[in-house]
């Protein structure tokens, strides 16, 4: 796998984001990108053969439109590790059209809220999604990133390596939902804890 198309990440249920971003500063981070908001297309072709292998094929627009593609990721890491390409595109809508002329079709949508923060070489987002908050941490090293989570004040045993879309489909299959899409729109009445997401916080305080 080529060094540069190379993903290592993970990421936190938060309780508390503001606290998480009080720890950000107090250790010096840099905001790169303010508060931005994000609708994701994840695609797949008619018979879920990139779902099935654990690869994904997502247009993103925030501020700009962007296609990415990851590949399985590697068993028994510490960290999600996987092969991920992305390159910027000019036209959204017309991405989105040569896909599905390609054949791939829209299996889900999903928004979100991110702002982004540097400190050292790693990205650090806040996310704030329709069914909670998190943490996702990036970096070249998985020791780097376990360190800085040590210094966030995050428990690494509460780490998180599946992805928004693999949450969202346990909380359907844990609450009977007939929705669809990841929206705010289609989950604003509805009131998820941790235990349904199968996660739990890794921002509580030390007693």
């Amino acid at each position: 796998m080529n060094q540069e198309d190379r993903e290592v990440e993970v990421k936190f249920y938060l309780s508390n984001p503001r606290l998480l971003l009080a720890r950000l500063l107090a250790l010096g981070a840099e905001c790169t990108q303010g508060r931005l908001f994000e609708v994701n297309l994840r695609f797949d072709m008619p018979d879920g053969s990139l779902t099935r292998d654990q690869r994904v094929l997502r247009l993103r627009q925030d501020n700009r439109a962007r296609m990415t593609y990851k590949g399985a990721a590697a068993p028994e890491e510490a960290v999600s590790v996987r092969q991920e390409i992305e390159f910027e595109v000019s036209d959204f809508e017309a991405a989105r059209r040569l896909l599905e002329a390609l054949g791939y079709q829209v299996s889900v949508m999903y928004e979100k809220w991110r702002t982004t923060y540097r400190l050292g070489d790693l990205e650090i987002v806040i996310d704030e999604m329709p069914f909670g908050n998190f943490c996702e941490i990036e970096g070249s090293e998985a020791s780097s990133i376990q360190q800085a989570a040590a210094s966030l004040g995050l428990d690494w045993d509460a780490r998180i390596v599946a992805s928004y879309v693999a949450l969202f489909d346990l909380l359907k299959l844990k609450r009977q939902l007939k929705v669809n899409q990841l929206t705010f729109q289609e989950l604003a009445d509805l009131t998820v804890t941790p235990d349904e997401l199968g996660v739990r916080p890794a921002d509580q305080e030390a007693g």
